[in-house]
């Protein structure tokens, strides 16, 4: 089992939810693969929230000239519900970082750790692209 597996990245989540109403967070992929997540959150409900999230990303990203210019390369999303908030931050290149809170969070503190944790991990959370095994390897 190799360390993504066992979500050997998670006790560096959980340091962003040190902001008060902070409540999960978790490390995904661009292909929606959970690479790691905070303590309070299961890993199935983790790895179906890292599934939407990398859709959401994606719709975010195809959003750009509505913005500015369609080059214009995406760096967050922030969705808002009635008891709270999901924060979308890239973490890398092909890896996001994923906060949800409470509805009376500090937003700018949560964006902060967030972006605070990624520049610390830095290649940690990186995620180069699948590549499909050669044919004839299964």
């Amino acid at each position: 089992m190799n360390g993504h597996m066992t979500n050997e990245l998670g006790w560096m989540l959980d340091e962003v939810l040190k902001v008060p109403e902070a409540r999960h967070a978790i490390l995904l992929s661009a292909d929606g693969m959970l690479r790691a997540h905070s303590q309070g959150i299961q890993r199935d409900e983790a790895e179906r929230q890292a599934a939407a999230l990398s859709g959401l990303q994606s719709i975010s990203r195809s959003t750009a000239e509505f913005c500015a210019h369609e080059s214009s390369p995406w760096q967050q999303t922030l969705v808002e519900f009635v008891d709270g908030y999901v924060f979308l931050v890239a973490a890398g290149a092909g890896a996001y970082l994923a906060v949800s809170a409470g509805q009376d969070v500090d937003m700018e503190a949560v964006t902060y750790s967030m972006h605070k944790l990624v520049d610390r991990l830095g290649k940690e959370l990186t995620t180069p692209p699948r590549q499909d095994p050669a044919p004839g390897i299964a």
